[in-house]
């Protein structure tokens, strides 16, 4: 978001935060943001909401709907001038060490003996910040000495967790897909300023692509998307994973996990193991030893805003 945009501001609690988080589609266009102002305090969130144009009283109601908590705090409602609020949300992360990874939006040293990805603030979102996604380095981090053969990262976001896995599994064929062409071209940027090669670039929506399909199957297969998407998509991604391969899921709350784990199972997956990070969980699943075909047509029911990596 370039142009000129407007933020509305509100105060909420941990509860409301989370199910807005798990809401498939609020129906209100703006991209909306939730915040912990207080460590530990589940009384103390921000919301925040960015508008491509200054936002009426109807969708300041429709917010504010989302946050009863907020009672009759007055809405804050403000003009961005034409800077990317993406950038602007992730300037000044501190650098993450996850495992063998160090992941920095800035100029800092890398460690001896860690790889360093350096994912500017940017256009799209996937800096290994948020529980989510680091939770998914560690979980590839843990997989390091497993053999991977083809491995696809399916709403790859800013190209984070494809570039881990190539570092991981140098000889293997590594595919990074996303909905949003904006983080395809932010993924083959930051594969450049990192010096990743070998990852093949896709848009597409979800697993559905005949270049997916065509490649397929994988024998690892992330996703780090949204517990909506995810379950809609349950068995696409099963349909283009190999027999016995390794899924990474994550985008869930642990309060989601359960209807995420069912809906895989149902596509013959058995949950291996669950990483549990604060209010958030990164799944890994076992695919079963027959490849799985689907007995009927995909549903797209969900899916709106998958591309977001929260």
């Amino acid at each position: 978001m370039s142009a000129d945009s407007w933020k509305l501001t509100l105060p909420c609690t941990r509860d409301e935060a989370e199910a807005i988080d798990a809401a498939d589609d609020l129906a209100i266009e703006a991209v909306i943001m939730t915040t912990e102002e207080i460590e530990d305090d589940r009384e103390h969130w921000r919301l925040d909401a960015y508008f491509e144009a200054e936002p009426d009283a109807a969708t300041i109601a429709a917010i504010r709907a989302l946050v009863p908590s907020a009672g009759d705090h007055p809405a804050t409602v403000e003009h961005v001038p034409a800077q990317d609020w993406v950038t602007m949300s992730q300037a000044g992360l501190a650098p993450l060490s996850v495992g063998r990874f160090f992941v920095h939006t800035g100029d800092e040293s890398v460690p001896e003996g860690l790889r360093g990805f350096h994912i500017p603030a940017g256009r799209a979102f996937g800096t290994g910040h948020h529980e989510t996604t680091s939770g998914c380095l560690a979980m590839l981090d843990g997989m390091a000495g497993e053999v991977v053969t083809n491995a696809i990262d399916v709403g790859t976001g800013t190209g984070l967790l494809a570039f881990a896995a190539r570092h991981l599994w140098p000889d293997s064929k590594v595919v990074a897909t996303d909905i949003d062409p904006i983080a395809i071209d932010v993924t083959a940027e930051n594969a450049a300023i990192n010096g990743v090669d070998g990852v093949e670039l896709i848009v597409a929506d979800g697993a559905l692509a005949e270049p997916i399909m065509a490649a397929s199957p994988y024998d690892l297969v992330i996703a780090n998307i949204l517990a909506g998407p995810l379950i809609s998509m349950a068995p696409e991604l099963a349909a283009i994973a190999g027999p016995e391969a390794t899924l990474v899921l994550a985008g869930l709350l642990e309060t989601q996990r359960a209807d995420v784990v069912a809906a895989y199972e149902a596509c013959g997956c058995m949950l291996e193991t669950v990483d549990r990070r604060g209010d958030w969980s990164v799944l890994r699943l076992r695919a079963g030893r027959e490849r799985f075909v689907p007995n009927g047509p995909f549903d797209p029911k969900g899916r709106d805003g998958w591309a977001l990596d929260i």
